[in-house]
């Protein structure tokens, strides 16, 4: 079953993730919504350790979920990021752990990266945030 990616959607589950970010060092909310190809959402907020390396990005919060719970094909992530209590003015783009992690799990040419952009849905496929990506043939 392939899934038309509803950019408003999804942008709008993000911001709903977002809302449960624990950022007590940042203070920089992000929440992400990842959709699979059966059309299922899953939410991911970043959660922050004040020794920083564990701290984990809303991108892997949201595929961790969705991996756990058996799914493997994925269209789509939503990322929304701003300081708490604000509205997100700019595009926010996963980092490049995040940007690796995701592309071991999606197609790099066709998995979307969305985020909103003076209020708009801006997308890019993952292929044009990773150029070059480092593939491990399995």
């Amino acid at each position: 079953m392939d899934t038309k990616i509803d950019e408003k959607k999804l942008l709008k589950e993000a911001k709903e993730a977002r809302k449960n970010a624990y950022v007590p060092f940042s203070g920089f909310t992000v929440g992400a919504a990842l959709l699979t190809k059966e059309g299922k959402i899953y939410r991911g907020c970043n959660i922050e350790s004040s020794v920083m390396s564990p701290s984990l990005c809303a991108e892997r919060v949201a595929l961790s979920k969705a991996i756990s719970e058996g799914e493997k094909e994925f269209l789509a992530i939503a990322i929304v990021g701003a300081p708490s209590g604000e509205d997100a003015k700019e595009p926010c783009y996963p980092c490049g752990v995040c940007r690796q992690v995701l592309s071991e799990h999606t197609d790099l040419n066709t998995f979307q990266i969305i985020t909103e952009e003076n209020g708009k849905a801006v997308s890019c496929p993952l292929s044009d945030l990773l150029p070059k990506a480092f593939v491990f043939d399995k």
